[in-house]
């Protein structure tokens, strides 16, 4: 697996670029709490709709892709209300 940090990729440089974004925007408010899971919530959803569809639909393929149990998957997919 390549380290992001040693190898830049694009997926990286568009979630640098959007949080610099969020940054600025703030125009020198203070982060919300939770950036974390703000930016995981943002990130999760259209990662498992783009791999469920690489896929098929197939959930077992599907999270065997994502490196999670089908039964993880199925709550993930519940969670962000993806049929």
């Amino acid at each position: 697996m390549t380290d992001c940090l040693i190898n830049e990729n694009d997926m990286a440089r568009h979630v640098r670029k959007a949080l610099k974004e969020y940054f600025r925007d703030l125009d020198g408010e203070p982060p919300c709490c939770g950036m974390y899971d703000m930016v995981m919530d943002c990130v999760e959803k259209p990662l498992i709709e783009m791999v469920l569809e690489h896929v098929g639909g197939n959930q077992t393929h599907a999270a065997e892709m994502l490196g999670i149990n089908r039964n993880t998957l199925r709550k993930k997919m519940q969670q962000h209300g993806i049929a």
